[in-house]
């Protein structure tokens, strides 16, 4: 079983996703690091260079292109805030796993985000982060297979929260033929 973390930027996908993989004895995979990789760049001079459709194909062509360390499961894979807009790469992350959506408040994600362009957060002409937050926490919600609202948790509440909700549904398909229902923590 994989678990991905989606969530906006600031939180604390690859912070949460690489001491749960420690927990669950899991490879790591963080797709913006994957990202950095093929273009040998940081995200934000990729948007920038290239603008935001280029960066979204790369985004796509590199999730659906990746390896899973062992092969399909066992491990932890944190993805980019915008994966939510290639419905071809959340259907291979829904194929790999179990998608966990990570939510923070708006102030909260921006008291711990600091420069937005540096941070290579995805924000067209115009828009606000605000507004970002708005559209993006609705496509969030529909993607995820569990949500995790973060609220005012420290990263270990956090980290021990998920891992209980990881095992727990380990259990419970253990146990069945099947799981089709929807967390909310």
């Amino acid at each position: 079983m994989n678990v991905i973390l989606i969530g906006m930027p600031g939180a604390g996908k690859s912070t949460v996703g690489v001491i749960l993989a420690k927990m669950l004895a899991s490879a790591f995979l963080d797709t913006d690091l994957l990202i950095q990789e093929r273009t040998g760049v940081p995200l934000c001079r990729t948007i920038e260079s290239q603008g935001i459709g280029a960066f979204l194909q790369i985004e796509e062509d590199t999730l659906c292109g990746m390896d899973i360390p062992g092969g399909r499961s066992g491990c932890v894979i944190s993805t980019g805030g915008s994966v939510i807009y290639s419905r071809k790469a959340m259907a291979r992350m829904h194929r790999l796993g179990t998608v966990v959506y990570l939510k923070v408040g708006c102030e909260q994600l921006l008291s711990r985000l600091g420069d937005l362009r540096r941070r290579g957060v995805v924000l067209s002409e115009g828009e606000t982060f605000q507004q970002l937050y708005e559209e993006r926490t609705r496509r969030y919600e529909e993607e995820a297979d569990l949500v995790l609202d973060e609220g005012q948790m420290s990263l270990e509440q956090t980290v021990e929260a998920l891992y209980g909700s990881i095992m727990e549904r380990k259990e419970q398909t253990t146990c069945k033929n099947g799981w089709d229902g929807f967390w909310r923590l």
